[in-house]
């Protein structure tokens, strides 16, 4: 049931969060924003609401199959750990037992993430500024004036590189291979495996603090308090790897620039000082606590409807 639960949870998150992740996708790759408004006014400017949902259809259609094992990974791994340690799957976990099982969880992860992770930061990265070429009419020149130079055809600039998640996942796979399909997934190990162990770490100590004497589960005003700041801590650990993240995904629609993980840290550093690895950071917080509250109030929602209609 937890792996159902992660799922259903994962899907509303998603829903909640998007159009805040593609503004932060955009604030950590590209040095023209001076902030969080300014990268808000230039995407509705340029491209209308729809610029705020760009790449969304993959992660709607994966996003139930990741949250679904990276819950499942957790509830499975926790389960063993108890069995192995304390002789029953359900005794009650140590943090470290909690902590060793949150960071299986975010490693499992990444193996189904990486794909959909470049096809989604390829997509928001890219812009469809609908700008046209000059015209070719104007004023008439006089005579004595020196001729002008030849003025360019009329019509559209070319559109965007890929098309949608699909053709953008196939264009990789023709023009970069299986490699660049799982580019920036060493930054994704980091982000993931220590952030998610935070995630369930801090999430369960939370309901621990915010249950009621004599209940052995929290309300919902309850979860919702610590699935929110769960998910605000785990984004703020995982921050830095998520910039560099983002930009070794973004990198290849052109000449590559960072040769790998250590290269992209050294090079965003030098040239943009330290406080380039917290970009995103405040938006990072922001929307997580949203979404995460949505997630587990959803995940403890099915959880609790399934067990009663099983018992």
């Amino acid at each position: 049931m937890d792996f159902i639960a992660g799922a259903i949870g994962g899907v509303c998150g998603v829903a909640v969060g998007y159009p805040l992740d593609t503004v932060k996708v955009r604030i950590q790759t590209e040095a023209k924003y001076t902030g969080i408004w300014d990268c808000v006014r230039d995407t509705y400017h340029r491209e209308r609401v729809r610029g705020f949902y760009r790449g969304l259809s993959l992660p709607v259609c994966t996003v139930s199959l990741v949250s679904s094992v990276s819950f499942g990974t957790y509830r499975h791994c926790l389960a063993h750990i108890c069995r192995v340690r304390y002789g029953s799957a359900d005794a009650k976990p140590a943090k470290t037992d909690i902590t060793l099982s949150g960071f299986a969880s975010g490693l499992v992860r990444v193996f189904l993430t990486s794909p959909t992770e470049v096809a989604k930061v390829r997509l928001q990265t890219q812009t469809q500024a609908q700008q046209r070429r000059p015209s070719a009419s104007g004023p008439l020149v006089p005579l004595a004036a020196p001729p002008p130079c030849p003025a360019p055809s009329v019509g559209p600039l070319p559109g965007p590189r890929y098309r949608g998640p699909l053709h953008c996942l196939a264009t990789v796979a023709r023009e970069e291979g299986l490699r660049g399909l799982y580019k920036g997934s060493s930054a994704l190990l980091f982000r993931d495996g220590h952030s998610f162990a935070t995630y369930f770490l801090s999430y369960a100590i939370l309901c621990e603090w915010l249950t009621p004497a004599g209940q052995s589960r929290p309300d919902v005003s309850g979860v919702l308090v610590a699935g929110g700041c769960a998910g605000a801590l785990a984004w703020a650990v995982a921050t830095p790897m998520d910039v560099i993240k983002a930009r070794l995904q973004a990198d290849g629609r052109g000449r590559q620039r960072y040769r790998g993980l250590l290269h992209c840290v050294l090079t965003s550093v030098r040239e943009e000082g330290p406080r380039v690895l917290f970009k995103g950071l405040l938006l990072n917080c922001c929307r997580a606590f949203p979404v995460n509250m949505v997630v587990f109030v959803a995940y403890e929602a099915v959880l609790r409807l399934t067990r009663g209609l099983l018992t």
